[in-house]
């Protein structure tokens, strides 16, 4: 029998954002001290939990690559993910890392992979490795990248804090359609839980059909 997954960005998704003073930008955190998860994060996960579904993160991490961060400040910010979660009873059941990018300082990470969203090269290790059917499995990210990757493997989308003009602007031009549009990955999983129980009433507002951005 295969398992069915939630698969989760990381970055705006489970943990918050920081600014970057040395590149002036808001990116990943760099270390334990900046990794932060989102309010609700832990609820939700453990919502993922309780409804029999595998949680899976898929998450591009090019901070190595970049020089920005070492692999062990990355196992100390996974470390410190699990920590959080297991005090709220919540568990994530597989994490799945791209740590390359072409433009990589550090040459061994300078490939073109097949693995770095918005290729699908992690959901086909994480469907390999932990029997997972994609098609009826569901995938929560903040960008338009998560949601190619999770559209090219008949995936469920849903994408995070994307109301913004903007946002819709740039999934018009890509043509990505995400399957729904919410604020929060706690809203994601109601959204989830509902689909599931069939409370298909409460969704529809959250479906990206329904603002009707391709018409």
């Amino acid at each position: 029998m295969t398992n069915r997954a939630v698969f989760l960005d990381r970055d705006g998704t489970i943990n918050a954002m920081v600014y970057n003073p040395d590149f002036g930008l808001v990116d990943s955190p760099a270390n334990p001290d900046e990794f932060c998860l989102l309010p609700g994060v832990c609820e939700a996960i453990r919502m993922i939990n309780e409804m029999g579904l595998l949680a899976v993160v898929v998450s591009n991490q090019p901070g190595i690559a970049k020089g920005k961060f070492t692999p062990s400040l990355l196992e100390a910010m996974t470390d410190k993910m699990h920590r959080e979660l297991d005090k709220a009873d919540a568990r994530l059941d597989a994490i799945y890392y791209c740590l390359h990018h072409p433009q990589a300082v550090l040459e061994e990470y300078r490939v073109e992979c097949d693995c770095r969203k918005p290729k699908p090269g992690l959901l086909k290790q994480a469907k390999q490795n932990l029997d997972i059917d994609l098609v009826n499995s569901f995938l929560i990210g903040d960008g338009i990248t998560d949601i190619a990757a999770g559209r090219s493997s008949g995936i469920c989308t849903f994408l995070v804090g994307s109301r913004k003009p903007y946002i819709i602007e740039e999934l018009f031009r890509q043509r990505i359609q995400p399957d729904y549009l919410v604020s929060t990955l706690a809203e994601a999983v109601q959204v989830i839980q509902d689909i599931e129980s069939g409370n298909g009433d409460r969704i529809f507002p959250y479906v990206f059909k329904s603002f009707a951005v391709f018409d």
